[in-house]
């Protein structure tokens, strides 16, 4: 068995997985990136190397290490070591435009977008689509800088409001605003190219829907919260979902992406409309499981994880 290298920033997101490659007894190794030297003049180890880097890093205060991450796999692919989740993967990550125009080269519908640079470009940008309109960041994740306007005064107030969010990579993204019959939103899991399991995100409270263990507990409604949860659940398994009408139209396509790309574990997220078509507008190549969730299914998606990784380094 080859050792498994896991490239990472959030070391609570890398521990779930590190608990279940144990259990199944996979050798693994934890490459953090942060303040980690590349030392491209020596032969990479070899093993198994997996990309787990986000694209909200800079969220943490690591600005910059998805580009340290970029070059060290590029390093390691120019090496000829296997690499899960490679460059084409980790460009889609750190790039709203680059994922936008991969969904639509396999007939994938998304929201109409235009992206700006300044504030004058995106008040241009939405008279042009009209409103209601959707601000987000080209570089986000964990629904960073997603914001609903239903007029140009809001807009306004916001831009030029204490509130701004700049994108970290300074492109901002106006969107048409789908809105869904009911508030919430669909997030389709596949692990070696294939499909897991589907979830009903609820988005009646806004748009940061990262399903980490550790998000529940940031939005308080973890094990050591005070606070009472909510009769309806954030998260809920879609069950039949790999024989609706939507998952036949679209999982294919979602694989077909993922093959061109070469991407083998990620998460799509879409929105129906109030006619039932699919606008998919995320694809997290980073991608997190929630256990509380899984309880009410017999998949784990830490486990499928580790059982494929396993079976990549016995390859």
């Amino acid at each position: 068995m080859k050792t498994v290298f896991l490239l990472h920033e959030n070391k609570e997101w890398s521990e779930p997985l590190e608990i279940a490659l144990n259990e199944i007894g996979v050798p693994h190794r934890v490459l953090y990136m942060v303040d980690r030297l590349i030392n491209m003049s020596v032969i990479p180890p070899k093993g198994i190397f997996y990309n787990r880097m986000s694209a909200s890093a800079h969220t943490r205060g690591h600005m910059h290490i998805p580009e340290l991450t970029s070059g060290l796999l590029a390093w390691l692919e120019s090496n000829k070591r296997r690499v899960i989740n490679g460059s084409n993967a980790i460009r889609l990550e750190l790039s709203k435009m680059v994922q936008y125009s991969a969904l639509k080269d396999v007939g994938i519908k998304v929201p109409r977008t235009i992206a700006a640079t300044n504030n004058g470009g995106i008040l241009d940008a939405s008279e042009f689509l009209g409103y209601p309109i959707i601000t987000k960041h080209n570089r986000g994740g964990k629904g960073l800088g997603v914001k609903l306007f239903y007029n140009k005064i809001e807009l306004k107030d916001y831009l030029y409001g204490e509130k701004f969010e700049p994108s970290i990579d300074g492109i901002t993204l106006i969107q048409e605003y789908i809105k869904a019959p009911e508030s919430s939103i669909t997030r389709v899991e596949f692990v070696d190219q294939k499909l897991l399991y589907a979830l009903k995100v609820d988005t009646s409270d806004g748009f940061k829907l990262c399903p980490a263990d550790s998000c529940e507990i940031d939005r308080g409604i973890g094990e050591s919260s005070t606070i009472k949860l909510k009769i309806k659940p954030k998260f809920d398994i879609v069950d039949d979902f790999a024989i609706s009408a939507t998952a036949q139209n679209l999982v294919p396509r979602m694989e077909r992406l993922m093959k061109t790309v070469g991407i083998e574990v990620a998460a799509f997220e879409f929105i129906l409309d109030k006619n039932n078509n699919a606008f998919v507008y995320d694809i997290n190549v980073n991608t997190n499981y929630n256990k509380q969730v899984e309880k009410q299914s017999d998949v784990s998606g830490f486990t499928a994880l580790a059982n494929f990784l396993s079976q990549v380094s016995k390859g």
